[in-house]
């Protein structure tokens, strides 16, 4: 499943929401997936959404979603 979901727009109403993609600049780095946390999903039947970006040649965590109302682009060039 690891880099299916090429965008995120979290946020009850879109036109105020946050949104993150895959290749925006993140700090001094870009984010490099985002991804579903399926262990917490499975022990907590909720939905969180994990950002990572590539800073410096290491793939860190960045940005945890908890919970949220989200709309999720999916990458459709396979």
């Amino acid at each position: 499943m690891e880099g299916l979901i090429r965008k995120i727009i979290i946020g009850k109403d879109p036109k105020d929401a946050m949104a993150y993609y895959v290749g925006m600049r993140a700090g001094g780095g870009k984010v490099s997936t985002i991804v579903i946390d399926d262990k917490h999903l499975h022990k907590y039947n909720k939905k969180r959404y994990l950002v990572y970006t590539d800073l410096d040649g290491s793939h860190v965590l960045w940005k945890a979603v908890d919970d949220m109302p989200c709309i999720v682009e999916f990458d459709l060039d396979f």
